[in-house]
């Protein structure tokens, strides 16, 4: 094999010291977990809202849907929506999440679904970064 084919087939990292080969691929990542505490009721409308519509809505904008749970135990149980989205950083989750708010279509999604009341109660959001020893997302 010649010299080239050689350094052209070793990875990158190879090259660099073991610290700078550990760092996660963006260090600036984070995750965004979200719990919706729907009014007594509304679990079904709003579960339909986001499959339907906001799923969508928050990939276009850059919003990385990344997994979505619902309780099996009380008190949370039929009426909590928990999931996690992934950003590129915080600023961007801002700049993001503005943008999918003022886009008529979700307002237009919103309205509809809100028509007869509001779905969600109260909603909690809590910005995580991986720890070094996480395993990583996919």
């Amino acid at each position: 094999m010649k010299r080239r084919q050689l350094l052209q087939s070793l990875p990158a990292a190879a090259f660099l010291p073991k610290a700078l080969a550990a760092l996660p691929q963006s260090s600036t990542t984070v995750y965004e977990l979200r719990i919706y505490h729907a009014h007594e009721g509304k679990l079904e409308a709003l579960l339909a809202r986001f499959r339907d519509h906001t799923m969508q809505l928050f990939e276009k904008h850059g919003l990385k849907n990344v997994a979505y749970w619902l309780p099996t135990d009380d008190p949370q149980k039929g009426h909590t929506l928990v999931y996690m989205l992934e950003h590129p950083s915080r600023e961007a989750a801002t700049a993001n999440w503005q943008a999918f708010r003022d886009d008529p279509e979700w307002q237009r999604v919103k309205s509809e679904s809100e028509a007869n009341a509001p779905l969600v109660d109260k909603v909690d959001s809590t910005f995580l970064t991986l720890t070094e020893f996480s395993p990583k997302l996919h």
